[in-house]
């Protein structure tokens, strides 16, 4: 099927993307609806797997049958057997009277089930059965029952690393994995990143009554787009929302406003993309507030080895070779050397106790650094941009591409206070 023939089901459902990764799984989906096979979505948390489950009910012979959503990690493991296969009454403490469970009440319909890597092995035990031959047993009781439900799993669990660590049975994943749906996370999705914010601002001015919606400047367009989005399409949502309601002065964000809800551009290593760096528990590492830094200063680092280049290539000077002014004795001069983008002449003597021109370049040496650590080159930098603005520390994290709150924070850590 292609775009075109896809966009009422798109609009039915409030998807918003044109990439070929997501017009690719809305078709899958499409295509297996009419099946009763077993389908497995997976893809990163945050991407809308829920939508496909929806999508494939819908759109099935079981339409007009119950559809259930079950987020397997949020039922303790003591309880999801009793939750998903009914128990007895006097099971278990607490058990006053019979209950149904899940895979009795959808009979007909569709489960979908969702985190389901989240499952004890136990409880897999009981799933493997129930897609195999439709039986399943109640907790507490031994009377096998029969259930015709339609299964739609979906993850963010890395199955093949589960099944090598032993937290889930390889047979169940097979069973289950009968039709493989990817979601593309939202950092693979281009442009869709753009529909996606202007659908959400639009729905946030809306609902309380904006007089006017927030939108992106060019370059925040190309800082969203190259940002790695790890909280993919909620986050995107989330942030959205947040800027709609906080931003007072402007309704245009740029790549400042950006940066101070920490979206950052990634940089380019080797070709690829950079993913902005994070700490193990989820605390972000600072690492993506020198990014913008980083690529000044390999800006830097291009314009040095340029100038190396042209110093090398110029002919050396003889040391005896100088200019005299005609009324000053050459043992009284000074030799002042004058360093030209075009043209390295040979040194010019100015009188004693005359100071060279102040717009004279100074030595070579000064732009030549043989070895700087990230640490002294970010520190330069800020100096510069001080020191350009005469101490104003706005114009400063402008011109630096960061938040004047990053921009404080390297003052102290600097001891720059005093600039």
């Amino acid at each position: 099927m292609n775009a075109k023939d896809l966009q009422p089901i798109k609009q039915r459902y409030g998807i918003v993307g044109n990439c070929e990764a997501l017009n690719h799984a809305i078709d899958t989906a499409l295509q297996v609806a009419k099946t009763d096979l077993s389908v497995l979505i997976t893809g990163e948390s945050g991407v809308g797997k829920e939508i496909i489950p929806r999508l494939i009910h819908d759109n099935s012979l079981r339409r007009t049958r119950k559809y259930f959503a079950i987020n397997c990690g949020s039922i303790p493991e003591g309880t999801i057997d009793s939750e998903l296969f009914g128990h007895e009454k006097g099971a278990f403490t607490g058990a006053i009277g019979e209950h149904e469970g899940y895979f009795g009440s959808a009979d007909g319909g569709t489960l979908f089930l969702d985190e389901v890597g989240e499952l004890p092995l136990s409880t897999q035990a009981r799933l493997l059965r129930v897609l195999e031959n439709g039986e399943y047993i109640r907790v507490g009781s031994s009377e096998v029952r029969k259930t015709n439900v339609r299964v739609v799993a979906a993850t963010n669990v890395n199955i093949q690393m589960a099944i090598r660590d032993g937290k889930f049975r390889e047979d169940l994943f097979y069973r289950l994995n009968t039709i493989p749906i990817k979601m593309p996370p939202l950092r693979e999705r281009g442009d869709d990143i753009l529909l996606l914010f202007k659908k959400f601002a639009m729905e946030i001015a809306v609902k309380y009554q904006m007089p006017e919606r927030i939108s992106l400047s060019p370059e925040a367009e190309e800082v969203m787009k190259r940002y790695k989005w790890p909280g993919n399409v909620r986050q995107l949502k989330n942030i959205t929302e947040q800027m709609s309601i906080l931003m007072r002065d402007s309704r245009i964000v740029t790549p400042a406003v950006l940066s101070d809800y920490e979206i950052w551009p990634t940089i380019e290593e080797n070709g690829g993309l950079v993913r902005v760096s994070q700490t193990s528990g989820g605390v972000h590492s600072y690492d993506s507030e020198r990014e913008m830094l980083f690529q000044m200063i390999n800006a830097l680092h291009r314009e040095v080895s340029d100038l190396k280049q042209q110093l090398s290539t110029m002919a050396p000077v003889a040391p005896t070779s100088v200019h005299v002014a005609s009324n000053v004795p050459v043992a009284d001069a000074e030799v002042v050397p004058v360093v030209s983008h075009a043209h390295l002449q040979q040194p010019i003597v100015s009188p004693p106790h005359v100071a060279p021109h102040a717009d004279a370049t100074p030595y070579a040496e000064e732009y030549v650094e043989e070895s700087l650590s990230i640490e002294e080159q970010e520190k330069r930098l800020i100096i510069k941009a001080l020191e350009k603005n005469r101490g104003r520390r706005k114009k400063a994290a402008e011109e630096l591409h960061i938040s004047e709150r990053t921009l404080y924070r390297k003052i102290k850590e600097y001891g720059l206070e005093e600039m």
